[in-house]
């Protein structure tokens, strides 16, 4: 366990964190929670495969990075299209953002809704980002959305953390809380009297000031309390902010008791994700912005963005309906789940083109849900443009389609049940039955030209045994 943590603490000291974007913990230091509630729980919610993601405060107006402007240690790229004022003025107009913020187009039953439509099975949304915004109502900070500072806060939703758990709930979707562990306009983070803060990290020494820093962890253990007792049940308490640990410069949060203290009143079953601090509370390995070259047989979660930030930008530009099938593909054929990420605007709206893609993902997954959702990996696992799940004695194998729908007349799968009798083959979004031989251990389609005719992004084959 010493050399576990050792390591751990080396990654966070040379960079977790790389132009705001996680790293992830080694599968090989994955520790398995022991308790009944969670690990059923744990089984049950990497069942789900997709989930919405979405990051959204008041700093959404500027259109620019969340939150990391605002870290002078991350400048040299977060600051970079802050064109139009110095660095100082703009860090001011961020954080005063909450004075401007009234996204009267805000409908959380038709996020909800939409939300169902496009295939997602919960919802992973930010409570509270790096700069210290509260999008859920406290008693901890005046900086939150429902302070009366904010013009929002006179909305019936005002509460939107709250109204958005609300509403997926009634469509049936799981919630999953994004909590920021670090906290830049606490004062007991980065505290005035100490100067401006040069890096990510806490401004001041804790072992100089220990009553500054409990006040910090008193403060956050408050408002981690606030998520997890005033919405009713959550599924998962997704921690971001990985350089936050007793590693690095003694940021202990002391995860353990507050942890401790929740899964003894009211959630027993929550899973919890301290991303990148290894150890009993990483119950989710979560890589970002890419995919494990090689399947993981621990639970981990991919997030993404459906275009190019994780923030809402302007000139975002957004990926079409193939690429984020053939993304969520290769996502849950090498175990994993999929959050993908998609910005609201400032005026309470999900852009346009993000939705018309998330729309054409959705009609594909009404059709082909079967060979995603509840699934497991199955070795190959993914072969050429063949990806691999499964489900009891039934194995799915997804064919990618480029741009156009097209098929060769011959599939060679290398299944790994050759112990088993196949009692069929069907095209999924046909139902019809296709004709194989067995050759050499491979099992071999044999497809019709026309077998591609309507087919979009993928088709899968479905080989039950």
């Amino acid at each position: 366990m010493e050399k576990k943590t050792i390591v751990k603490n080396e990654i966070v000291k040379n960079g977790i964190v790389k132009n705001g974007i996680h790293g992830y913990s080694a599968a090989e230091t994955y520790i398995a929670p022991k308790e009944p509630a969670i690990k059923e729980h744990l089984e049950w919610f990497m069942g789900l495969k997709l989930g919405l993601m979405m990051h959204w405060a008041p700093g959404c107006q500027m259109g620019t990075y969340e939150s990391w402007p605002l870290s002078d240690g991350d400048g040299s790229w977060s600051q970079k299209d802050v064109d139009w004022t110095d660095i100082e003025t703009f860090k001011q107009e961020y954080i005063d953002c909450n004075k401007t913020f009234n996204p009267v187009k805000f409908r959380p039953d038709r996020m909800a809704e939409f939300a169902k439509e496009c295939g997602f099975k919960y919802l992973l949304f930010t409570t509270k980002h790096h700069d210290g915004f509260c999008m859920f109502d406290t008693k901890t900070t005046d900086y939150k959305i429902t302070d009366p500072s904010c013009p929002f806060s006179s909305h019936p939703d005002s509460d939107i953390t709250g109204a958005l758990y609300r509403e997926f709930k009634k469509q049936g979707l799981a919630i999953s809380v994004y909590f920021s562990k670090p906290d830049w306009h606490s004062d007991a983070y980065w505290h005035k009297a100490f100067g401006t803060a040069p890096t990510r990290n806490i401004n001041y020494s804790v072992t100089d000031h220990p009553e500054l820093w409990e006040e910090f962890v008193n403060y956050t253990h408050a408002q981690l309390r606030e998520l997890t007792s005033n919405y009713g049940k959550v599924d998962v308490l997704w921690l971001d902010g990985g350089w936050v640990n007793a590693g690095n410069e003694g940021q202990d949060i002391r995860l353990n008791e507050i942890v401790k203290e929740i899964r003894g009143t009211t959630q027993p079953h929550l899973i919890v994700c301290d991303r990148t601090a290894g150890g009993e509370y990483e119950n989710i390995i979560t890589p970002e912005k890419e995919i494990p070259d090689a399947p993981l047989f621990v639970p981990w979660e991919t997030c993404t963005t459906v275009g190019e930030k994780f923030s809402f930008h302007y000139t975002d530009c957004f990926k079409s309906g193939r690429q984020l099938v053939h993304l969520l593909l290769d996502v849950v054929s090498k175990g994993g789940n999929l959050a993908l990420n998609v910005a609201p605007q400032p005026d309470g709206l999900l852009p346009a083109p993000a939705m018309s893609s998330l729309r054409d993902m959705g009609k594909w997954l009404d059709v082909h849900g079967e060979g995603i959702y509840e699934t497991e990996i199955t070795a190959p696992y993914y072969e050429n443009r063949v990806k691999y799940t499964a489900k009891k004695d039934t194995i799915y194998a997804f064919y990618l389609y480029e741009e156009t729908a097209a098929l060769p007349s011959k599939l060679c799968l290398h299944l790994q049940e050759p112990q088993k009798q196949i009692a069929s083959v069907t095209l999924m979004r046909t139902g019809e039955p296709v004709d194989y031989t067995t050759e050499f251990g491979a099992l071999i389609l044999h497809l019709p030209l026309e077998s591609a005719m309507g087919g979009e992004y993928a088709d899968c084959f479905v080989i039950r045994f």
